[in-house]
């Protein structure tokens, strides 16, 4: 959910603003196309690159830190022990009980390990995070969002066109803005106002750059 959203966005905003900066300098239609495709397709390869490249260190740096703790739990058992028995102390645990759950625990090394890494790590060795999957789905809703401000100017020209694709994108751009909502539990309608105003003042601003050179191409 978290790439989705975020991806749609980036999608918008960036390609809504790269095709209100060319359609301000009074660009062909033609140019405004080609613009706003490469500026979809630049930006589905760098957002899915970028994911692909962060997640996968991401993901190394885990396995590393789980190995660590494997290598630790096999040569330094007792010291591993006395870690998970502090942990559950620190949470509250009477000490008896903290060091009979411990104790249990430290028995097995698949679930010491399992339990150090969420207890010790803050990770969840099952869901390290996948790179292909995230630049998956980076590529997919980049492209989605990006789209949006691109599609009228395939089925029209002019300022009807340009009119359609801030409008659309405006709507749009409050809807992604109240989906975060879901993510950060604010109020669905000042996350949606918070990203249009963003979104706008974006394309605005790109528009108003685009109209001072005013360069008609054909």
């Amino acid at each position: 959910m978290r790439a989705a959203i975020f991806g749609i966005n980036d999608g918008l905003v960036s390609n809504l603003s790269l095709i209100m900066g060319v359609t301000g300098a009074a660009a062909s239609n033609r140019t405004i196309l080609v613009t706003g495709v490469a500026g979809l397709l630049a930006g589905c390869f760098s957002m899915a690159a970028g994911e692909y490249v962060s997640m996968g260190v991401q993901r190394e740096v885990f396995e590393r830190l789980l190995h660590i703790e494997a290598h630790e739990i096999a040569n330094e058992p007792e010291e591993e022990h006395q870690e998970l028995r502090q942990i559950y102390e620190s949470r509250g645990f009477p000490t008896h009980l903290a060091e009979e759950v411990a104790r249990v625990v430290m028995q097995d090394p698949d679930v010491a390990l399992e339990t150090h890494a969420r207890e010790e790590l803050g990770l969840d060795p099952d869901d390290l995070g996948s790179p292909w999957g995230a630049a998956g789905s980076s590529f997919i809703t980049f492209a989605v969002g990006a789209g949006i401000p691109l599609l009228p100017f395939v089925f029209g020209s002019g300022t009807a066109a340009a009119l359609a694709a801030v409008a659309a994108s405006g709507v749009s751009l409050f809807l992604v803005g109240a989906s975060m909502s879901l993510l950060t539990g604010r109020p669905g309608w000042l996350s949606g106002a918070r990203m249009l105003f963003v979104g706008g003042v974006a394309a605005g601003v790109t528009f108003g750059v685009g109209h001072l050179f005013h360069v008609t191409t054909s």
